[in-house]
């Protein structure tokens, strides 16, 4: 079964410096049909302009990815970590028993993102952080960008889940098979694409159950982050 997130249908919130998109509940955006799939819990895309920022606030018992599609990000935490993530990157945070960080874009140009929170495996975890560098310019197909174990030299992150990123050029196709009891949930960055028929534009997600395989198709060049729960 795959149930289809159109873009437009997410929540919106647009100040002088951000203007983001919520897939699931957030901040003032409230749909108690939207509260998250699986473990995972939020995806906020957000396009901040040059010298917006995110002050330093807390976050707790949560696993927080960002992944920079486009852009330079400035992180700050609590930990006493300082550094800027750009694109193609991935940061991983584990709030556990609490941390306090701060995001900026330090750049001349507007940063786009993707970040995601995913309820951790248990509560009270040290809190910990790591960035992973990967391409700027993504290879074609699956390429692991976070997992339980930090295989292939993914992040590592605190649940039994697993996030790919993915490109499928115009006219070609990528299949993907899921165990059994897993549950997929799919975020088109760019591109259009379809799945096992189902067809998403840019922005667009799609809840996926009860699927065995997964056969993506790309009407044209397609980018997008694939969550294995």
């Amino acid at each position: 079964m795959i149930t289809l997130r159109p873009h437009l249908d997410r929540g919106h919130s647009q100040y002088d410096w951000l203007d983001s998109r919520f897939s699931f509940s957030f901040a003032d955006y409230y749909d108690p049909d939207q509260m998250g799939f699986s473990t995972l819990r939020v995806i906020n895309e957000d396009h901040i302009r040059p010298g917006g920022s995110f002050d330093m606030h807390p976050h707790r018992d949560m696993e927080i990815l960002t992944y920079i599609i486009k852009g330079e990000l400035l992180h700050q935490d609590s930990l006493g970590h300082r550094e800027t993530i750009r694109s193609g990157e991935l940061q991983r945070i584990t709030a556990g028993r609490g941390i306090f960080h701060s995001e900026s874009n330090p750049s001349d140009e507007e940063v786009h993102l993707l970040q995601i929170w995913i309820f951790p495996r248990e509560h009270g975890l040290d809190p910990s952080y790591e960035t992973m560098h990967f391409p700027a310019v993504p290879p074609k197909g699956l390429q692991l960008l976070a997992s339980a174990d930090g295989r292939d030299g993914s992040a590592t992150m605190q649940q039994d889940a697993a996030l790919f990123h993915a490109t499928v050029n115009a006219g070609e196709t990528l299949s993907y098979s899921v165990t059994s009891g897993r549950r997929v949930w799919l975020q088109l960055i760019r591109g259009s694409l379809k799945v096992n028929g189902t067809a998403l534009g840019a922005g667009d997600g799609a809840a996926i159950s009860d699927e065995e395989t997964l056969l993506f198709a790309a009407s044209e060049d397609a980018r997008f982050l694939l969550f294995n729960l």
